[in-house]
């Protein structure tokens, strides 16, 4: 008996935990965009600074030397670059995948620092905070209380009348 139970809330407790995954990648996709768009907006800019002087990206990435800092500003593009097409590649699969697929996609919330950030400030979809709970119980016992007083009211003219004692 003691191993059906424990066995029982471990079911439980990891239905309850896996069932946060679809409202975690929702909050993760909102911050991907959100890095997305920022890294847009950086190469945009990069890319425009290229255009005004006449140069590709490449070229405008292979003419930053000569210095240590432009050498380093060189390499911090290349990372910018690549990093955005990394989440933009992810950001795609999973605004494309249903809820359901998703659950299959673990590997594309691989941007260490937006999940991360998605974690510190995620709130889950069950009610695991105590106002999710509170909430929870009075919604219980409001609906348990409608529906005991609906179904009394319903089935009134369908009961048996005991006789009078006497």
């Amino acid at each position: 008996m003691i191993l059906k139970t424990l066995t029982l809330i471990g079911g439980m407790l990891g239905a309850a935990t896996l069932s946060q995954f679809p409202e975690f990648t929702q909050q993760y996709m909102q911050r991907l965009g959100g890095q997305v768009d920022a890294l847009s907006v950086v190469i945009q800019d990069f890319d425009t600074s290229a255009q005004k002087a006449s140069l590709t990206r490449e070229e405008a990435l292979a003419s930053m030397g000569g210095t240590v800092f432009l050498e380093n500003r060189r390499n911090d593009m290349r990372a910018t670059i690549a990093r955005h097409r990394k989440l933009e590649d992810d950001l795609s699969a999973l605004r494309g995948a249903s809820p359901i697929a998703r659950i299959s996609m673990p590997h594309r919330l691989r941007d260490q620092a937006v999940v991360r950030a998605t974690y510190d400030t995620f709130r889950p979809a069950l009610p695991f905070t105590l106002e999710g709970a509170l909430s929870s119980v009075i919604g219980y016992v409001f609906g348990w209380a409608f529906i005991a007083a609906l179904l009394h009211f319903l089935m009134w003219p369908f009961r048996r009348r005991r006789p009078a004692r006497f």
